[in-house]
């Protein structure tokens, strides 16, 4: 919830000490950006990022976007503006909560510059904290179910896995932030899902 990344950022809110943000950073193998956004702490639930750009809730400031050295960042004016936990998306495609209307898809849709479709992750609609998407993998809600997982691969084209992380916990896109290159978990993930998470993620 205090961190969002993509392969060139990653973005953590002041709340994040500086030194755990340079090894977070490090670990991911980007450039580490410090700032709010909405002036909340929570980044990691009001942005989503892929290589191509952004999208954040509509209430960001414009000198927080300017922080955030990116191809092109978009405001979601919709109800649902907490981006970070209503879209899930990699550089091939995003999923997006059904409560958007057509003009909040398209606008992702644009910013993202991928094709942008409605979905669920075992039932629940803020797909950004039900799962966590890279370029190499998918790692989703134990209780997802196959239709879902269909669709997640459809959209997003890469493997899809099912895993808990932070000790059993199933919202995995809340406790865990990554890329192609790394992911960093809970203190509390146990060896068993940080297997899972590594083979899903394809960095095995």
């Amino acid at each position: 919830m205090y961190a969002a990344a993509n392969e060139q950022f990653l973005v953590v809110g002041p709340e994040v000490p500086r030194s755990t943000g340079r090894v977070m950073a490090e670990a991911l193998g980007v450039t580490l950006v410090e700032t709010t956004v909405a002036g909340a702490s929570v980044v990691g639930s009001l942005i989503v990022m892929n290589s191509n750009g952004a999208v954040v809730s509509g209430l960001a400031e414009s000198t927080e976007l300017k922080r955030m050295d990116l191809p092109q960042v978009a405001r979601i004016g919709h109800r649902l503006n907490a981006a970070g936990n209503n879209i899930l998306c990699n550089d091939s495609g995003a999923l997006v909560n059904p409560g958007f209307d057509d003009e909040a898809v398209r606008v992702v849709s644009k910013a993202l510059g991928v094709l942008a479709e409605r979905g669920t992750v075992a039932g629940v609609r803020t797909v950004g904290s039900a799962a966590v998407a890279t370029n190499k993998g998918v790692l989703c809600h134990p209780y997802a179910r196959e239709e879902e997982i269909r669709v997640l691969r459809d959209i997003l084209k890469v493997p899809v896995t099912t895993t808990t992380a932070n000790y059993g916990t199933a919202q995995v896109g809340a406790c865990m932030v990554a890329n192609s290159r790394g992911a960093i978990v809970g203190s509390r993930t146990t060896p068993i899902e940080m297997g899972r998470i590594e083979e899903g993620l394809g960095y095995l």
